[in-house]
């Protein structure tokens, strides 16, 4: 089969790599795609004779636009086919977003294409051995990718898409690189256009730049430009929301910490979970949705907020957040699953801190505890984390981290050491929690030993919901240690009183 180079130059030899393509390959890093731009009027019958060429199946994705996808069969190459954004090449460079997108390379150079297949996705690219003086440039693209800075290709460049700016940001996170200043100046002059953006273009943005570990540092920054509550004005009350408490900046100072130690934890987790590192691992695929509940687990605290005697207070902020967590999400077309995981971590966020203000954690409360949560009771352990390690210091986090795991200190003993203790008594309480998850399944999730079958039979009841209440005594005497076989579980329900149950 020819190389894939070569039949590029021979169907395409007027045309030309852009975008992140070749950014990337003078990166040193892998694209998902090959972006290739050409006249108007040669785009369709290239993307047929490469489609028949290539063996590769062909679409038009964008027919204002001009754009025709390519995907081959074999190795799953996908090539975007797209005409020129003006009269010509340089037009079209020149109306890119950033001036290190805006840099072309000439198809019928042949570079190297280098291609990594992968599994279920489409194939990593390279393109290999670029030649510096074939690149055209024609705003210091090459420069800034040498200093790593992200300049603004025209001041008009976000008006014309308000998305570049959350884009500016997103490419910040992930190649590490420094808005320049005058393009942060633009956004700040822009932010509020971002409403005009698609919302689901602004999560897949999102998501993009919450999967990186430069999270927090962007989302402070996009905050300091006014983007973030142009994106979320449910935050912006926040700021002036309980500073006697929280200092200046209120709420939203103490939800950017959650978002920091949500970011260190999901980094880190062998140095907060080193027992349960491993497990844990298949929980947090997803750093972005992790981080979004962090970004919104307080969202409601303005509106809850009430002076109590002495104290401020925030009653039902962990409901009222949910349903408004529900709404943002929507907004942002978030798919179903997630929204109802994050709604279930921010709606009961609480329930860890009323576990802890027992001093004896028992197995009925943690069974509780992971039945009504189901599969977003881990999830929400790690928000949790990083809410309560929140109020302490990074040098006081390092201190106590080693003592996580050790025996759970008292309610008094907590006290002594002020916030330090009520935090390492929290982190101790969440290790149980995991502890009773990962090693004691049995008082998490007893096997069940009788069926509602047996439950009408024994108890002489008809279907209802007696028979489901009596299902849960029984598995709550399953994690007491109570009854442990099926005889047992049937001796046991016939003493329990059915009218009393069904009250």
């Amino acid at each position: 089969m020819p190389k894939l180079e070569d039949v590029l130059a021979e169907v395409i030899p007027h045309a030309h790599y852009v975008g992140g393509i070749v950014r990337n390959s003078l990166l040193g890093n892998p694209s998902s795609d090959i972006d290739i731009t050409l006249p108007a009027n040669e785009v369709k019958e290239a993307a047929k004779e490469l489609a028949r060429r290539l063996h590769a199946a062909v679409f038009e994705v964008d027919p204002e636009l001009g754009v025709w996808r390519l995907v081959t069969h074999q190795e799953k190459i996908q090539i975007d086919l797209t005409a020129y954004q003006g009269a010509n090449l340089k037009e079209d460079l020149c109306r890119r977003d950033f001036s290190f997108n805006a840099l072309a390379y000439p198809v019928v150079s042949r570079p190297e294409i280098q291609i990594s297949p992968r599994q279920n996705t489409t194939a990593h690219l390279w393109l290999k051995n670029l030649q510096e003086d074939l690149i055209v440039d024609e705003t210091n693209g090459v420069q800034d990718l040498r200093y790593h800075l992200i300049r603004l290709n025209g001041s008009t460049h976000f008006q014309d898409d308000p998305l570049r700016m959350l884009r500016a940001f997103r490419l910040a996170a992930e190649l590490n690189f420094t808005i320049v200043p005058d393009t942060v100046e633009q956004i700040k002059k822009d932010h509020a256009l971002i409403v005009h953006s698609a919302g689901e273009r602004i999560k897949e943005e999102l998501d993009c730049l919450l999967n990186t570990s430069h999270g927090y540092e962007m989302i402070s920054r996009m905050d300091e430009c006014g983007l973030l509550t142009s994106i979320f004005p449910e935050l912006e009350a926040q700021r002036t929301c309980a500073e006697v408490y929280y200092g200046t900046g209120g709420v939203l100072k103490h939800t950017l910490q959650v978002l920091r130690r949500m970011e260190y934890l999901l980094d880190h987790l062998e140095e907060a979970f080193p027992k349960y590192c491993g497990k844990l691992i298949p929980f947090v695929q997803n750093k972005a949705l992790y981080k979004m509940a962090a970004l919104l687990h307080d969202v409601a605290k303005p509106i809850t907020a009430k002076v109590q005697g002495d104290r401020l207070r925030f009653f039902y902020h962990e409901q009222k957040g949910a349903q408004m967590a529900r709404v943002i999400l929507q907004r942002l077309h978030y798919s179903g699953v997630d929204i109802r995981m994050i709604c279930a971590m921010i709606g009961e966020h609480l329930r860890p801190s009323n576990l802890a203000s027992n001093n004896v954690l028992t197995d009925r409360g943690v069974y509780h505890f992971f039945r009504d949560l189901q599969e977003a009771g881990i999830p929400m352990l790690l928000l949790c984390w990083a809410d309560y390690t929140s109020y302490i210091s990074d040098e006081q986090l390092n201190q106590i981290l080693p003592h996580a795991a050790d025996r759970l200190m008292t309610i008094t003993q907590a006290k002594r050491e002020e916030n330090v203790g009520k935090t390492l008594r929290h982190l101790q309480v969440l290790s149980v929690l995991l502890n009773k998850y990962f090693d004691q399944p049995q008082k998490v999730r007893p096997t069940r030993l009788i069926t509602g079958e047996d439950v009408m039979r024994e108890c002489h009841i008809l279907p209802g919901p007696k028979v489901g209440k009596i299902l849960e005594t029984v598995s709550e005497a399953q994690v007491e240690s109570k009854i442990t076989t099926r005889a047992e579980a049937l001796a046991f329900i016939k003493k329990i009183n059915a009218s009393a149950l069904g009250k």
